[in-house]
């Protein structure tokens, strides 16, 4: 069996007297894709930030690839090939979409020190290849050059992902990617989404509250309560579980899916 390509042990984070993750153990094999389910302050989007270091654990340790990554700088482990989405879309809104994709290209196949970072040109031969490559990969190619302050809710969000695709992680996690959404478009906007990020084979970890979108685009299931791990299944599995129904999303109807606060 092959070493999985994320694997946390004992992760814990406390805030002062404040708990926020406890006695985390996990791994994730190449190429799942992962839903992430919780109330508020359950610990999942702590347990993202720290897996992207965006967090230093108190305790435990995070490896990716077999490689000690517990405690590095943020950019340290993007660079490394783990990458991440926020709740709310981290776009440049002067620049077009394809100069956002440009930009985040460019930084993505940087030099990994700072006059590389610095002196990297952003409409390299490279960056613009794999810009035009994202564009119709998130099938937003029509939006090209628009500039990305007006673009529709559903396109910025398509946007941000397609950004942090660029630079080829192997992992990526994203924080609520249909927050914001109308329901009319998240299962179209989830559609695209997962598609592209199966065609890269990259392996994925989606923080989500709609209990539809979990059920439909995940393979396994992690439902995080009061800091820690009570859940880790099949979707069917886990939202079947009776404390997850009891403490997270509660009893789910016949033919329906259930819901779960932001975190």
């Amino acid at each position: 069996m092959s070493a999985p390509i994320l694997s946390v042990r004992d992760l814990g984070k406390r805030f002062g007297s404040l708990i926020a993750a406890r006695d985390i153990t996990v791994s994730f094999p190449a190429q799942q894709t992962v839903g992430v389910i919780g109330s508020n302050g359950a610990g999942k989007t702590t347990f993202i930030n720290m897996v992207t270091g965006h967090l230093r654990p108190t305790h435990g340790a995070i490896h990716f690839e077999e490689r000690d990554i517990t405690g590095l700088p943020s950019r340290t482990i993007k660079a490394m090939g783990i990458s991440r989405s926020f709740q709310v879309a981290q776009i440049f809104p002067s620049l077009t979409a394809f100069d956002n994709i440009c930009v985040a290209a460019a930084i993505g196949h940087a030099p990994k020190h700072f006059i590389g970072h610095v002196c990297t040109p952003l409409r390299s031969r490279e960056a613009v290849a794999e810009a035009e490559i994202l564009l119709d990969l998130f099938a937003i190619g029509r939006y090209r050059d628009t500039l990305a302050a007006t673009l529709p809710q559903g396109v910025r969000k398509l946007l941000d992902i397609g950004m942090a695709v660029a630079g080829s992680p192997r992992l990526l996690l994203l924080d609520e990617p249909t927050s914001g959404i109308s329901i009319e478009e998240k299962f179209d906007l989830m559609q695209v989404v997962m598609s592209a990020l199966r065609s890269r084979r990259i392996t994925v970890l989606f923080v989500e509250h709609d209990m539809e979108i979990v059920e439909r685009f995940a393979e396994r299931v992690l439902a995080f309560y009061d800091g820690t791990v009570i859940a880790d299944g099949t979707p069917a599995a886990t939202l079947a579980d009776a404390r997850v129904q009891a403490l997270i999303s509660g009893p789910k109807a016949k033919g329906a899916a259930g819901s779960v606060a932001d975190v």
